[in-house]
């Protein structure tokens, strides 16, 4: 589709509606307000795909490329079948089809950076004065690309800060927090384009993911190499139907097949809750408990109902000793392992256990801390994370919003703002130009500057008139992550 009609109907004919004279239009992307208790910074990931994918690629092979009297007629009928006979006009159209390319100036903070609230992460404006339109007719697009990378970043990272702590009190292994939260949220996203994002946001964190496309993402628009880096991974797994077509009777013959044949050696996960949890673990595990134990290589015991707490840590209420028990530790009782330097239980290598149902930040914290008072390490578990974390989002979530702050109307310029006086204050806008300064490690804004103040501080150029001109790997954005 013509780039051009990925927008809001209502974004068509603004270009009429801006003052005469008008010929720059500057706005921004920001994080207005954190609706995640305890958040206030928010992970800056996706301008780059935005860029390549749309500005540069889509433009060219789908507008660019295209006869420009095939573009006009299809963009003309389009936009007359929706608004009716209107003067909306088709020559400014014409005019950036002749031009070549997109003329406009990204501004941007490194990506992969932590942005408090209420502090821009990127700027635009038009660099021909003819197209002072476009800034802003872009803002829909751009708003449903990035609103979603940048919140799925920002809630991983919330996953990782709370995971590195638990490993840091309890676990000798702690770099396996790496693969401590597995992306399983593909399946449950709005679409494969929102999928391929909010996972490539949680790789920013981790490196379990079940999104293969994800890594695809990062080989295309973020210079990585899966042949000589760890972009993403997972391990062999099954899934109910393989299980319920070994029949109910044949359940202990499915796990001995997996485990001895199909998978002799390496990680195996196998879902084990498709009848009785319980008696996976008290009589199927200790039957197979020195195939197990003697396995090069580990087996991962997938409960996939119930509360998560309770079933990994233990429900003191149960009605069973194994429920009163939980997962981990009747894995103990049967396969055992070591105490670390720590004071903490580690499960021996063959033997773990991975839970991805309806995972939150706040049961990953109490799973963890369930586990530590009875004395266990956090990483004996693995947590998937699926679209009960990644898709119950939405832009208001940190409360995205691209507005213009600054233009210029015959040669002078405006700095303008909007305050609405029935806000709380989250839609209050900051005004005019910008400078974004680095202290003590933190993003600072300051409004209403010169020129001359807008090109210095931490926004850099990253596009300019067609042309990418920072372009930055997967590699680079963890380490931003990291800091």
């Amino acid at each position: 589709m013509n780039p051009l009609l990925l927008t809001d109907g209502y974004k068509v004919d603004h270009r009429r509606q801006y003052p005469d004279g008008t010929t720059l239009v500057y706005s921004n992307w920001t994080p207005r307000k954190s609706r995640i208790e305890n958040v206030e910074e928010v992970v800056f990931f996706g301008l780059q795909y935005f860029i390549k994918k749309y500005i540069i690629h889509d433009f060219e092979e789908y507008f660019f490329k295209q006869p420009k009297e095939e573009v006009i007629k299809k963009y003309s009928r389009r936009i007359n079948n929706y608004l009716g006979e209107n003067q909306v006009g088709t020559k400014h159209i014409e005019d950036l089809h002749d031009l070549g390319y997109i003329p406009m100036v990204f501004k941007a903070l490194p990506e992969g950076s932590s942005v408090p609230i209420r502090v821009p992460m990127f700027t635009m404006f038009n660099t021909k004065p003819e197209f002072f339109w476009l800034t802003n007719y872009f803002e829909t697009l751009l708003s449903a690309v990035i609103w979603m990378p940048c919140t799925s970043a920002t809630i991983a990272k919330q996953y990782r800060k709370i995971l590195d702590k638990y490993a840091s009190e309890t676990s000798s292994v702690p770099e396996f927090v790496d693969w401590q939260a597995h992306d399983f949220s593909m399946r449950g996203m709005a679409g494969i384009e929102a999928s391929i994002t909010s996972a490539a946001g949680h790789l920013l964190s981790f490196t379990g993911t079940d999104n293969i496309p994800a890594i695809d993402f990062f080989e295309e628009y973020y210079n990585a190499n899966s042949d000589t880096e760890l972009i993403g991974g997972s391990v062999p797994a099954t899934e109910h139907s393989v299980m319920c077509m070994g029949t109910t009777e044949g359940e202990f013959e499915t796990f001995h097949r997996l485990i001895t044949e199909v998978y002799s050696k390496g990680i195996v996960s196998i879902v084990s809750d498709t009848w009785d949890l319980w008696k996976v673990l008290t009589n199927y595990l200790p039957r197979l408990k020195q195939e197990i134990s003697g396995r090069d290589g580990k087996v991962v015991i997938r409960p996939d109902s119930g509360d998560p707490i309770l079933i990994l840590c233990g429900n003191p209420n149960g009605k069973s000793e194994e429920e009163r028990k939980g997962v981990v530790e009747l894995l103990w009782e049967t396969f055992g392992g070591s105490i670390n330097d720590k004071g903490y239980k580690e499960l021996i290598p063959q033997i773990g256990a991975i839970y991805g149902d309806s995972i939150t930040v706040e049961r990953a914290t109490q799973i963890c801390e369930n586990l530590k008072n009875k004395g266990f390490a956090s990483t004996n578990v693995v947590l998937g994370i699926g679209s009960f974390t990644y898709q119950y989002n939405t832009r208001d979530t940190f409360g995205f919003a691209m507005k213009a702050t600054y233009g210029e109307v015959n040669g002078e310029g405006r700095a303008i703002f909007k305050d609405p006086i029935t806000d709380d204050g989250t839609k209050k806008s900051a005004k005019g130009l910008m400078k974004i300064e680095l202290e003590n490690g933190i993003f600072k804004l300051t409004d209403n500057v010169s020129w001359e103040e807008e090109i210095k501080g931490e926004l850099k150029e990253v596009f300019r008139d067609g042309k990418l001109l920072v372009d930055v790997s997967l590699s680079e954005i963890r380490e931003n992550i990291k800091k």
